[in-house]
């Protein structure tokens, strides 16, 4: 089996829509620490799991330096953007979403 992961920093604005009141029902932005794991049990025609310049302009390329709500079709929790993530890249079965020091979400698979 292999696996790749790659780390990404999306410097992203969001604001949540809530059942409570919250200050992060307002906009405010963060520097987005994002792990993506991909597996594979066999590499492709390249040698590869996934070629790590794809992830990056798959994600980055759609949430670098954007306000999350004009670009997600669903409130931009960090919950909801891991498991968008994954479903974004092929071979991909696990993402980290770090949206500051303490605070961090773990999408994986079943």
């Amino acid at each position: 089996m292999y696996t790749v992961i790659k780390r990404l920093e999306i410097s992203a604005a969001h604001s949540l829509s809530l059942t409570y009141e919250s200050k992060c029902s307002n906009l405010h932005g963060h520097n987005w620490i994002v792990t993506v794991y991909c597996r594979a049990k066999e590499l492709d025609e390249n040698g590869m799991v996934t070629d790590f310049s794809h992830i990056k302009q798959n994600i980055q390329g759609q949430l670098d330096h954007k306000n999350l709500n004009e670009v997600l079709p669903f409130n931009p929790t960090a919950e909801n953007i891991a498991r968008w993530i994954c479903e974004q890249i092929p071979a991909c079965y696990k993402v980290e979403v770090q949206e500051s020091e303490g605070n961090m979400v773990i999408y994986e698979e079943d």
